[in-house]
């Protein structure tokens, strides 16, 4: 009898300890934004470098070498915040998956969304994904330019707003 109280004991101190060292929750998206923040005030690269995704680092390897400087000069240079913002407000965390976003207010009072990525069990800032995302927007802008360099070249009475209702033998003959 005794065997099986301490047997049963020993039981209940195993799912406990189990229940306490049980899966913890990865630091959500904000929580570890707010975190690489206090990295980038502290200058801990180190601790700066473990909040970015893989291929955020593979992207700023391939920025060292084609600068001839370190990874840790690049990872020090292009933080996210400004150098003298005080306060780095952030809002509209929205999980997806293993895809995070999360609205930072820049140094210049402007919000930009910020990508995060899952990776093993941890959110990591997609500073790649970011990148992406800016050269997309830019692409969307040249094409849209390019779009409107064309449609004057073809139709240059519509960048006249004044002779865009006009006929265009009006036009000419208003000139004489």
């Amino acid at each position: 009898m005794k065997k099986r109280i301490e047997a049963a004991f020993v039981f209940v101190i195993a799912v406990m300890a189990l229940s306490c060292a049980g899966e913890t929750k990865p630091a959500t998206p904000k929580e570890t934004f707010q975190t690489y923040t206090k990295a980038v005030r502290a200058k801990d690269i180190t601790a700066m470098k473990l909040l970015l995704s893989a291929e955020t680092i593979k992207m700023h390897e391939q920025e060292a070498a084609a600068q001839k400087v370190t990874l840790d000069d690049i990872v020090k240079r292009e933080t996210l915040i400004g150098e003298g913002q005080a306060v780095v407000k952030v809002r509209n965390e929205k999980i997806e998956g293993e895809r995070a976003t999360l609205e930072v207010e820049n140094a210049f009072g402007r919000w930009e969304t910020l990508p995060f990525v899952l990776e093993n069990g941890e959110w990591k800032i997609d500073k790649k994904g970011y990148s992406d995302q800016l050269m997309k927007e830019i692409e969307e802008i040249n094409r849209q330019t390019d779009e409107e360099i064309d449609r004057q070249r073809l139709d240059p009475m519509s960048s006249d707003p004044s002779l865009s209702n006009q006929n265009p033998a009006d036009a000419l003959s208003s000139d004489n």
